[in-house]
């Protein structure tokens, strides 16, 4: 790998990942139409190191929120020692909001078992387009969802649930995580400075597990520690474009815009559809 290949695919994949296109539909375009080699496919180490990347853009731009939530994971065992007091309302929206995070979170258990079929479909150009007009189609109708008022204190455990069926949904080349995420709950009534931000507050226990179990694949096939540097590069340009693409999502929801991808998912996904009759 290149230095400017991982300069790229850390554009592309913070763009894609936090943007309500499909990062996976993208690099499974990449693969097959342009004969563009899967990142992972031959050293599974730049696929962890870039989900970290945009990892750390999360942990940048919620750091309150991640760190109100750390505060108040280790008041409950204080509380359990009658060492801490009763919290005020920031620490029970906190600790209302790892509850949510923790059930939306179960439904990505389902898909172990069939993680390795789901990973076949990257090879098929009909799925990703048909699930990329399906994302655009989600994305179109949640945008025209009344505004509703849900946060942490009032959205409920049902909500949390459907939100984290359709990350799970979301695993499939195609569907884009933030996309189903962020569209779900506006369309269960949160707030949508709250679904953007529970959407990607969410991602953080998704993209720990799934990088995991990457990196023990990973450092079973061995490590070219002298491709660190790039790979590096490649992290810096991830967490840095994903800032970015945060920022976009959060005023684009909040202006009523978020819907506007709908149009590029369409596009993309019906020119995919035409091509994959030709390959």
């Amino acid at each position: 790998m290149t230095l400017g290949f991982a300069v790229l695919l850390g554009l592309i994949q913070a763009l894609t990942e936090f943007l309500p296109v499909s990062s996976s539909g993208h690099l499974s375009i990449l693969q097959n139409l342009f004969g563009m080699e899967k990142v992972g496919q031959v050293d599974v180490l730049p696929d962890v190191m870039l989900h970290f990347g945009t990892l750390i853009s999360v942990a940048v731009m919620y750091r309150r929120d991640i760190l109100d939530m750390m505060k108040a994971f280790a008041g409950l065992f204080r509380r359990r020692r009658r060492e801490a007091p009763t919290e005020g309302e920031a620490g029970r929206g906190s600790a209302r909001l790892i509850l949510l995070v923790a059930v939306g979170t179960l439904p990505l258990l389902a898909v172990l078992p069939v993680r390795e079929y789901v990973e076949s479909l990257y090879g098929s150009l009909t799925f990703v387009g048909a699930a990329l007009i399906a994302t655009g189609l989600v994305l179109f109708v949640s945008d025209r969802a009344e505004k509703g008022e849900k946060r942490e204190s009032s959205a409920t455990l049902v909500d949390a649930l459907l939100v984290g069926c359709l990350q799970a949904a979301a695993t499939a080349p195609g569907i884009s995580r933030s996309g189903m995420t962020v569209s779900c709950g506006l369309l269960r009534g949160f707030d949508r400075d709250f679904a953007v931000r529970f959407s990607f507050i969410l991602s953080i226990p998704a993209v720990l597990g799934a990088n995991a179990l990457s990196l023990a694949k990973a450092v079973r096939g061995g490590i070219d520690v002298s491709l660190l540097p790039i790979y590096l590069a490649g992290v810096a340009v991830a967490a840095a474009a994903g800032c970015f693409a945060i920022k976009l999502v959060r005023v684009l929801a909040a202006k009523d815009r978020f819907g506007r991808f709908s149009y590029y998912c369409w596009i993309v996904g019906a020119g995919v559809l035409i091509a994959s009759f030709f390959i």
